[in-house]
């Protein structure tokens, strides 16, 4: 469910949803009522980012209230420790541009390793396909990419994408 207020996401969370989408105006008792019904947040951050932007923002701090508040949020969420995916909105930003949204998942305070996590084992877990991706281990389809620096220590490492494997193959070095 795509949703940026409480009231939102309260009739979301009552309604049986899997995950909420954005949850920038998420409360503690929201986010701790999500965790136990394990409802995962995409936090989508970069949406935020890219509309403020979009708006004239020019990135510099101080940030308008709506990135603030998607900030303020994703902390909250993961104070809570519910589950916490990594998407972002289709068609508010280019495709291709996934990599933004990881690095504003650190730079709220998400550590490197578990952005890495969220964006993969995470994903799959939420999607309920990790039986087939999300993983590296046997049986798996193999789909993933070899960086440049460790993602799990600075997840700007992604954007130094040296090989892609696509179902075990190299498809690009």
């Amino acid at each position: 469910a795509h949703s940026v207020t409480a009231e939102g996401m309260r009739r979301a969370i009552a309604a049986g949803v899997d995950s909420i989408e954005h949850g920038y105006g998420g409360t503690p008792a929201i986010f701790t009522a999500m965790r136990d019904r394990s409802i995962a947040l995409c936090p989508t951050l970069a949406a935020a980012d890219a509309v403020a932007r979009y708006r004239g923002w020019d990135g510099v701090e101080p940030a308008p209230a709506a990135v603030l508040d998607s900030r303020r949020s994703f902390r909250l969420a993961i104070a809570a420790g519910l589950p916490i995916c990594m998407g972002g909105d289709v068609g508010v930003f280019a495709h291709g541009a996934n990599a933004r949204e990881m690095e504003l998942m650190q730079a709220a305070g998400m550590p490197a390793a578990a952005v890495a996590v969220a964006a993969t084992a995470g994903n799959a877990h939420i999607f309920g396909i990790d039986d087939k991706v999300g993983s590296i281990k046997p049986g798996l389809i193999a789909d993933l990419i070899a960086v440049a620096g460790d993602p799990t220590r600075d997840i700007v490492a992604v954007r130094s994408v040296k090989l892609v494997m696509k179902d075990g193959r190299i498809v690009a070095p």
